[in-house]
């Protein structure tokens, strides 16, 4: 299917969720996050402000704060993306396209131990459709192969074969309801 076609179709499916869908699936999705060693062992977590219906994450940030992890979120500046501290998540304010956002200094994403990337669809190969901005692919094309890039997605987002472009950035790791898929990326490009 085309991308735009997986988008629209993908987003739609997605607005159909109810708030309590929402909430029932990501707590599941949280759940199987929580065990896994990369979150556990990670210091330095980069997470995203969910619109759309898209996965929830307060919850991931309050227990990555209360365990003592930094926390980063991204803000659009111009056509990029910065990723800056967070201390609170009242501390974030609505930015470029209404999505909440963090204040202050710029903060390197390549010290993130982990960066939870949204997206509209994903791949068994980590590849990934966003909204059609670019904005993620731009900032963290770099920290590819770096087993630092996970995504969260409902299951239903989760296909076989994406059409990939040499400036999308793939996933290292994606996250669902009912699932965790670690991409190996010898298997995905043939070698």
């Amino acid at each position: 299917m085309p991308k735009r076609s997986l988008r629209a179709a993908t987003l739609a499916r997605r607005r159909e969720l109810t708030r309590q869908q929402v909430a029932s699936l990501s707590f599941a999705l949280h759940q199987r996050f929580f065990g896994l060693p990369e979150f556990q062992s990670a210091k330095v977590l980069a997470l995203y402000a969910p619109i759309h219906h898209e996965v929830e994450t307060d919850a991931v940030a309050m227990a990555a704060l209360n365990s003592g992890k930094t926390l980063l979120y991204p803000a659009v500046v111009g056509n990029d993306l910065e990723f800056r501290r967070v201390c609170g998540l009242d501390r974030l304010v609505p930015g470029k396209f209404g999505i909440l956002e963090p204040q202050g200094d710029a903060v390197d994403p390549a010290g993130a131990d982990l960066i939870v990337v949204p997206g509209v669809a994903f791949d068994l190969c980590g590849r990934r459709i966003g909204y059609g901005k670019g904005y993620y692919d731009r900032s963290l094309h770099r920290l590819e192969r770096s087993g630092r890039l996970a995504a969260f997605s409902y299951d239903f987002q989760l296909v076989e074969e994406i059409a990939g472009e040499p400036h999308d950035v793939t996933m290292d790791l994606i996250v669902t309801e009912l699932r965790v898929v670690r991409v190996n990326k010898n298997i995905c490009e043939g070698e």
